[in-house]
C-alpha cells in the first residue's frame, strides 16, 4: 500500500462547508494519509475549492480527486473510494463535518496496538441554526476491546452502535475480501445502513474508544425539514437491499441472529409506515398487498418464540407479514403515529 490510511470524502454541493472539512483533515498529526476526494458532479464550485488545496497546501500532493461520470449519489461515491483507496486502512468523512487533529493518529495507533480490524472513535453532534452554534451533544462509547468471533456483532445488535458510515478506521482488506459495498439506493433511504448493518458480522477484532474524534453537524435545527422525494424506485431499492440481508440464512445459528432480524424488520416497518401514511405523495403509490408482502419475516414462528432475544418485536413484525393486507395496514396505524410520519 502506498499510504497507511486513506480518508474518503464524497463531495457534492458543499461549497459552504468544504473548507472546514479540508482544514480538519489536512491538519492531521498522522503523516501517511491519502486524502481521497470523490467529485459527484456538483454545481456550486465545491471541487474547485478542493483543487485549490491540492495545488497550494503543503499536503496537496496527497490529495487525489476521483470524478464520477455524472451525479450518482453518496452510495456510489463511497463504493468508488473503497475500490480505489491506496491506504492500508480506510476512514470515511462527510464533506460538511470535521475531525480532531489527532483523530487518525489515535485510531491508527489503537488498531496497531490491538491488531484490530476496525476501531471506532466517539463523536459529538453540533447543532446550529443559520450557521450559529446552538448546542453540542456528546455520544461517547464505553472503552471496549473485542477479540473473539461473534462477540463484537453480539454487542452491536444488542447494545447498539452508530449506523453512519463515518468515524471508524477499518482494514481495507476486510472490505475487499468480503466484497462489502454500500447499496446505491439514493434520496436518503438508508444507504449508510445498508453497509453498517452487516459489517459487524465480518469483524472479530474491534475497539471502541471514548475519545471524541468526529464532529457531526446538524444544521438549521429550527427550520422545518424538507420532505425527501417520494420515489417508488428509490424506496423499492432500499426494500430490496433489506430483503437481501434478511435472507442471510448462514447467520441463523448465531446468538445475535434474532436481534439482528428485529432491527432489519424495524427498518422495514418504518418503510411500510411511510408507504401508507404518505401514499398519495409517491409518484406511484404502493398497494396494501405490496405493503404487507414487504413485511415478510425470515424466521418461523417457532424460531421466534424460542429465540433468546427480540421475541416481542419479532412476533409483532411476523404478524404484520401474515395477516390480510387491509388488516396489516390497519395494524400499522399506531406505528405511523410512533414514527411521527405525516
Amino acid at each position: 500500500m502506498k499510504y497507511e490510511v486513506s480518508i474518503g470524502i464524497p463531495v457534492y454541493n458543499v461549497a459552504k462547508y468544504i473548507r472546514m472539512t479540508m482544514d480538519s483533515v489536512l491538519a492531521q498529526t498522522f503523516p501517511s494519509i491519502e486524502f481521497l476526494i470523490c467529485d459527484d458532479c456538483g454545481t456550486d464550485g465545491s471541487i474547485d475549492i478542493v483543487r485549490d488545496y491540492q495545488q497550494n497546501h503543503p499536503r496537496g500532493k496527497d490529495i487525489r480527486i476521483l470524478r464520477q461520470p455524472h451525479n450518482m449519489g453518496i452510495g456510489a461515491a463511497r463504493n468508488r473510494m473503497l475500490s480505489e483507496a491506496q491506504g492500508r486502512y480506510f476512514y470515511s468523512l462527510d464533506a460538511d463535518d470535521a475531525i480532531e487533529p489527532t483523530a487518525i493518529e489515535l485510531l491508527y495507533e489503537t488498531a496497531q496496538a490491538h491488531q484490530a480490524e476496525i476501531v471506532y472513535g466517539s463523536y459529538d453532534r453540533v447543532f446550529t441554526e443559520n450557521d450559529q452554534w446552538v448546542k453540542t451533544v456528546a455520544f461517547p462509547y464505553p472503552p471496549h476491546v473485542f477479540t473473539e468471533e461473534d462477540i463484537f456483532a453480539d454487542y452491536v445488535y444488542h447494545v447498539g452502535i452508530q449506523g453512519m458510515n463515518w468515524n471508524y478506521l477499518i482494514d481495507i482488506d476486510v472490505v475487499r475480501r468480503n466484497n462489502l459495498r454500500v447499496t446505491e439506493v439514493g434520496h436518503g433511504y438508508g444507504e449508510d445502513f445498508t453497509f453498517t448493518i452487516d459489517l459487524p458480522t465480518y469483524i472479530t477484532r474491534a475497539v471502541l474508544l471514548p475519545d471524541i474524534t468526529y464532529h457531526y453537524y446538524n444544521r438549521d435545527v429550527g427550520k422545518p425539514k424538507k420532505k425527501k422525494v417520494l420515489s417508488r424506485k428509490y424506496l423499492t431499492r432500499a426494500i430490496d437491499a433489506i430483503a437481501k440481508k434478511k435472507r442471510r440464512s448462514e447467520l441463523l445459528g448465531k446468538r445475535y441472529y434474532s436481534k439482528r432480524i428485529s432491527i432489519l424488520m424495524m427498518l422495514d416497518c418504518s418503510f411500510a409506515c411511510e408507504m401508507v401514511a404518505r401514499r398519495d405523495e409517491f409518484d406511484e403509490p404502493f398497494s396494501n398487498r405490496e405493503v404487507r408482502d414487504m413485511m415478510w419475516h425470515p424466521m418461523t414462528f417457532w424460531q421466534i418464540v424460542t429465540a433468546k432475544s427480540g421475541r416481542f418485536h419479532n412476533i409483532l413484525y411476523w404478524i404484520y407479514g401474515v395477516v390480510p393486507p387491509s388488516l396489516c395496514v390497519w395494524l400499522l396505524k399506531p406505528m405511523i403515529k410512533r414514527y411521527g410520519i405525516k
